[in-house]
């Protein structure tokens, strides 16, 4: 547009300082979808805008930035707290908060990016460079952890810019540079705290964590992240490394890499043993410390799980395989659920079943724990970590009970699972609670009762039918048993698995 009466001023909404503040004051305060809609539009708008200067690119940048945390903090604890969401209402709040967070890196990166090439009048962002790389990093951050809630697809290029802004960082010398990161939220942080929280949750595999897991992670790793380190060389206790160059997420070093001026080696230092501080504080109150803020209200139970899944994936020494992995390439038939999987241990019982449950997998590697396999096509919802499953070998007869361990998707609908096998055979039992009338309830045995070693059963049961502490009475092979708990084994969405001593039923009771 023609600018009249020669006026320098920008022809854009946002051009005025108190104009654009009035702009963000009116997005909607309670309309969060909206509201992260209309702000990524802004940060497009700026980034896109060719007649900002750079020191007011970059203050405008960050009050769209500032206006955001609310609404993506309340999306965040919508997505994360709410049990059963259906397919349309995750996506819309992943979308939301996935697409805003794309939008907000872009425009950070651009702002540090007319820093670092020395665009005319890009010096004055120098007072702001920290803030807006520590911000930038965090953003960047949160993008990578949505797509693991997703388990993938990945976007690898989200490391270029990372190691970018982290290595712009490192050259202007404000790596360390601690600051407050937004206004009224307590807590300082750096550009290289920020680089490592992201490099150390890329590293501590969140395709074996649940959604709410990796969640905790996130919050334990930023936690931690001070006593994080990283070094330009390699020294005895470090797990990992990067190369700022290559772009891609790091890596652990099962080998010394070729020598290069970008690499960089990092390891948890400290963290390990405040790691182990904190789990025993946790076993012995059976509560989480206050000055941990997880960002949310867990069960202590949940919290041990994710520190203890850390402490094995940060050790400096890799945690050893149980069972060699050997590759081969073969069709699986797989149903999930503990529906699906009661089905085809007893077809005869179960005459509804539904064929939709009955998938075909292809196995890549396998050994005696489990094996890993390709889901040509991802159907429905039911894949996630922990889910119960039942698979059947090409040419086979029995089934073998597992669940999932690990998961990601290299597409939206195909991906590759990791399997931990329960048992390579199972039957279907009827137990009640001891002493309790009635019929009988129908659950999966996982163990063989014959033998004078079996002195234990482990026994598929549906979600929360089994009080804590019950003994159940157990009909097998002709036989009743006597089950005490001795535990816990493992439960999902859908099934626990129980853990019991055997003792025989005198027959003539």
């Amino acid at each position: 547009m023609l600018k009249l009466f020669g006026s320098s001023k920008p022809d854009h909404p946002l051009a005025d300082l108190k104009e654009a503040r009035k702009v963000l004051e009116a997005v909607p305060a309670n309309d969060s979808f909206r509201a992260l809609e209309e702000l990524a539009h802004w940060h497009e708008s700026v980034r896109n805008a060719q007649d900002f200067k750079p020191e007011y690119r970059a203050q405008l940048v960050q009050l769209i930035d500032e206006a955001a945390q609310v609404h993506v903090r309340r999306l965040s604890r919508e997505y994360l707290s709410s049990p059963r969401l259906s397919r349309v209402q995750e996506n819309r709040l992943w979308s939301a908060i996935h697409e805003y967070l794309r939008h907000s890196a872009l425009a950070m990166a651009a702002c540090l990016e007319l820093y670092a090439s020395g665009a005319k009048g890009a010096e004055a962002i120098k007072a702001v460079a920290p803030l807006l790389s520590v911000r930038a990093l965090r953003t960047l951050a949160a993008q990578m952890k949505w797509q693991y809630l997703r388990y993938g697809p990945f976007e690898n290029s989200l490391w270029g810019e990372v190691a970018k802004i982290y290595a712009l960082a490192e050259t202007r010398k404000y790596a360390r540079t601690a600051l407050g990161v937004y206004p009224n939220v307590p807590g300082e942080s750096s550009p290289e705290q920020e680089f490592l929280r992201a490099v150390v949750l890329s590293a501590s595999s969140p395709d074996g964590l649940t959604p709410t897991e990796i969640e905790i992670a996130e919050r334990l790793i930023a936690h931690f992240s001070a006593s994080f380190t990283l070094v330009l060389e390699q020294q005895p206790d470090i797990a990992y490394w990067i190369d700022l160059a290559a772009g891609q997420p790091p890596l652990r070093l099962a080998r010394p890499p070729q020598h290069a001026p970008t690499l960089r080696f990092f390891a948890t230092g400290k963290a390990g043993r405040q790691l182990e501080d904190l789990i025993a504080a946790i076993r012995s109150s059976n509560a989480i410390p206050s000055e941990v803020n997880l960002g949310g209200t867990y069960e202590p139970e949940t919290v041990l799980a994710v520190l203890q899944h850390l402490a094995m994936v940060w050790a400096p020494k890799p945690p050893e395989r149980k069972f060699a992995r050997h590759t081969v390439k073969s069709r699986l038939t797989v149903t999930h659920g503990f529906d699906g999987v009661l089905a085809v241990l007893d077809p005869v019982g179960s005459l509804d079943f539904d064929q939709s449950r009955i998938e075909s997998w292809i196995v890549e590697n396998v050994s005696q724990g489990g094996f890993g396999a390709l889901v040509p096509q991802i159907k429905g919802e039911w894949l996630r970590i922990g889910a119960l499953i039942a698979l059947q070998p090409e040419g086979g007869e029995n089934w073998l009970v597992g669940a999932i361990r690990r998961f990601n998707r290299d597409t939206p609908q195909r991906g590759a699972v990791g399997v931990q096998t329960f048992a390579k055979s199972a039957q279907v039992v009827k137990w009640q609670a001891e002493g309790e009338a009635g019929e009988a309830e129908t659950g999966i045995l996982l163990t063989p009762l014959s033998g004078e070693s079996a002195t234990e059963a482990q026994i598929l049961v549906p979600a929360a039918a089994v009080l804590p502490g019950q003994n159940l009475e157990m009909e097998a092979e002709g036989k009743r048993f006597l089950l005490l708990p001795a535990g816990a084994g493992e439960h999902g969405d859908d099934y626990e698995l129980l853990r019991f001593r055997k003792m025989m039923r005198d027959s003539g009771e």
